[in-house]
């Protein structure tokens, strides 16, 4: 088995994030997929046979080829987040596979936040856990456009539909619940192979597409926000040489909206416009960007802009605010997030200092409810937060844009990233 399928350069990039309770199989879904698409080499495979056999393990253990760290191997459980790429003829993809354990929340969080579409896991014999409707309750919280349903070890159910369902039934009312726009469910065998690749013979009651061919075929170029234009400087680049002495240009990715040569554009925060005068990719000049691509833009007029500034439309603009309301994760296990607290903001490629001015509930996220008496957040915790930044933030809600609405919080003592925060009014 060596690793075959090479992907066409261009083509999309799906980054999907897999969540689970412990012991449901996302490692072993993995693991099959890389296997089936052939994009495993055979020192792995064999490496993985040895492992399996010296276990005592019956079959080639799938799961071993995601949980890369020892501690995972030896206990059989996923502690960190494991990106793994794969491709196939039709699209690549960036998986992360995240930990089932309620103490790796903030893992989670990590994994899914920059995902296009989340898969979550469930055994047909136990069906739905207060971990299945966590991590959904996350992914819609993450506001991950596309979730998907597996109802795993259908083998060991005798493949009965009418445990399929069951859950099928019962996750999709809960799921009516969140801010779940898409979702897809699928009953499959992660160690069999059922539903993964190819159809099941097993299954013929099941008239869905396979998990490989959902994920080829999911629609999610619409999800991306092309009407409002963000892009956040990250360098000016001035390169100082004879062959362009003059030349001036400002690089980033674009967070949001379609920029093309001769749009005028403003800068934030010195509220100045300008126009666009060209485009410039990895290979030479391109006639538009938009996300995610990496350009730098060249300007009619010479304005003073510097990394943290924020290029836009002139009747399109995020808000200038000091004021910023948001749902953080607390990631810290060391120390809390009290009110009075100070800290560094990441947004965007704008570093900031906050601190925080009040705690308005701290949220349950298996039962929902808002503890309103809470005064700090631990580790794992969610609650939303009012803070009052030094300089203004150029933000959006992060319902409406996840890259210009989202931050990390950093504890200036340790320089340690201790949060992650979802903006949800900024003024």
């Amino acid at each position: 088995m060596t690793a075959t399928v090479e992907a066409p350069a261009g083509m999309d990039l799906l980054r999907f994030a897999t969540a689970g309770s412990v012991d449901d199989g996302k490692s072993t879904l993995i693991g099959r997929l890389l296997y089936d698409t052939k994009t495993i080499f055979e020192d792995q495979l064999e490496a993985v046979e040895q492992v399996s056999k010296a276990r005592g393990d019956e079959y080639t253990n799938l799961a071993l080829l995601t949980d890369g760290l020892r501690a995972e191997r030896e206990q059989g459980i996923t502690i960190d987040v494991a990106y793994r790429y794969f491709a196939t003829p039709r699209r690549k993809f960036i998986i992360a596979d995240t930990p089932g354990h309620i103490q790796y929340t903030r893992n989670m969080v990590t994994g899914a936040s920059t995902a296009d579409l989340a898969l979550i896991l469930v055994d047909a014999r136990k069906g739905l856990v207060e971990q299945s409707r966590r991590h959904a309750f996350l992914c819609s919280l993450l506001r991950v456009p596309h979730l998907v349903l597996c109802v795993n070890k259908m083998d060991l159910v005798d493949y009965d539909q009418a445990v399929f369902d069951r859950i099928a039934d019962e996750f999709t009312s809960f799921a009516a619940k969140l801010d779940a726009p898409d979702l897809t469910v699928i009953p499959i065998s992660a160690l069999k192979g059922d539903n993964i690749v190819s159809r099941s013979e097993n299954m013929p009651w099941y008239q869905g597409p396979s998990l490989l061919h959902h994920l080829e075929h999911v629609h999610f170029a619409s999800d991306r926000n092309l009407v409002d234009v963000r892009f956040p400087v990250q360098y000016v680049i001035r390169p100082q040489s004879s062959q362009h002495p003059d030349y001036r240009g400002y690089a980033g990715q674009v967070a949001s909206g379609v920029l093309k040569p001769g749009d005028e554009v403003m800068v934030l925060p010195s509220g100045l416009t300008t126009k666009i005068t060209a485009i410039d990719g990895p290979a030479g000049p391109v006639d538009e960007a938009f996300p995610p691509m990496s350009v730098t833009l060249r300007l009619a007029d010479e304005i003073d802009i510097a990394r943290g500034d924020l290029i836009c439309r002139p009747n399109n603009a995020p808000e200038v605010a000091q004021n910023v309301e948001a749902l953080i994760c607390w990631m810290d296990e060391s120390r809390p997030m009290r009110v009075g607290g100070k800290y560094a903001i990441k947004h965007t490629t704008r570093g900031v200092r906050a601190v925080v001015r009040g705690l308005n509930y701290r949220l349950d996220i298996n039962s929902l409810h808002r503890d309103e008496s809470a005064t700090e957040l631990k580790l794992n915790e969610i609650g939303r937060v009012k803070l009052r930044t030094t300089v203004p933030l150029l933000a959006d809600e992060y319902r409406r844009n996840r890259t210009t609405g989202g931050f990390i919080v950093i504890d200036e003592t340790t320089n340690r990233t201790v949060g992650a925060g979802m903006i949800i009014e900024a003024s």
